[in-house]
């Protein structure tokens, strides 16, 4: 088992929890509050503060800043947490905060995330597994992106926002409202284009399961979100057109982002 390495230039505070073969290099910065399982790698000029665990195998590039206190003119220095899970990258001047306490106290990321230069998660998020935020890509406070979830670079989350399993923002995108599962939204103005083809192909499903997908959307289409989709749950649907379903009507106070008009 590797062991672990502090370059000497590196400050560790007193408090900190370092876990085994953790390697921080030069002049980075670790706060008393700060747990770093087991293969943790800081590169260099890393900035880790604040209540802020961060899990195995993640690796943090030079410039990041984690855990640094919210961007919330509302905070006044509660009790706030940051929680990483393990294997992400997070790449170049990345920035991640802690919750606050009007969104429950915690930010939470998920395993296995790539979070790509200059990207940034504000307070209270949720981010699931296999996320990719890509250069500059920003999500407000309280949102939420579940699991395989790809925003492309330059777009922006509004705050409160939803995006389903699956879903795809593409690049320079301003997303308001909430995304369903395996959607496609790209645009100045997202609007919603279909879904994520390339994603439901590369997890091998089905034809038919697309093709049910594809059908639940027209309809969808033909009239409220909401209204549509209890109608639609009342019939007899597959696995995957039932999570679409239930993400809709799941508790939320925004609206969804709808196919641009023909």
């Amino acid at each position: 088992m590797a062991e672990t390495a502090i370059h000497p230039t590196a400050v560790i505070e007193p408090g900190a929890e370092i876990g085994t073969g953790v390697r921080i290099g030069p002049f980075c910065v670790v706060g008393s509050q700060v747990r770093l399982a087991d293969r943790v790698e800081l590169r260099s000029h890393v900035v880790v503060t604040g209540d802020t665990a961060i899990g195995d195998e993640t690796v943090i590039f030079p410039f990041a800043s984690i855990g640094e206190v919210p961007q919330d003119l509302k905070y006044r220095g509660e009790k706030v947490r940051l929680k990483i899970g393990a294997r992400n990258r997070i790449r170049e001047y990345v920035t991640m905060n802690p919750g606050t306490e009007g969104g429950g106290g915690v930010t939470r990321i998920g395993d296995d995330g790539l979070f790509m230069a200059g990207a940034h998660v504000a307070h209270d998020c949720r981010i699931g597994d296999r996320v990719i935020l890509v250069n500059n890509a920003s999500v407000a406070g309280h949102c939420v992106l579940e699991d395989d979830v790809i925003v492309g670079g330059l777009s922006g989350v509004h705050q409160f926002v939803r995006i389903g399993r699956g879903a795809m923002i593409g690049a320079v995108t301003m997303v308001t409202a909430d995304v369903i599962p395996f959607g496609l939204v790209q645009g100045p103005r997202g609007h919603l284009d279909g879904l994520n083809l390339i994603g439901l192909k590369r997890r091998g499903v089905s034809r038919a399961e697309i093709a049910a997908l594809r059908s639940l959307l027209a309809d969808l289409g033909r009239g409220a979100f909401r209204d549509s989709a209890r109608t639609r749950a009342e019939g007899t649907v597959s696995a995957m057109e039932r999570e679409v379903l239930d993400f809709i009507l799941g508790p939320s106070d925004r609206s969804f982002l709808a196919p641009r008009p023909a």
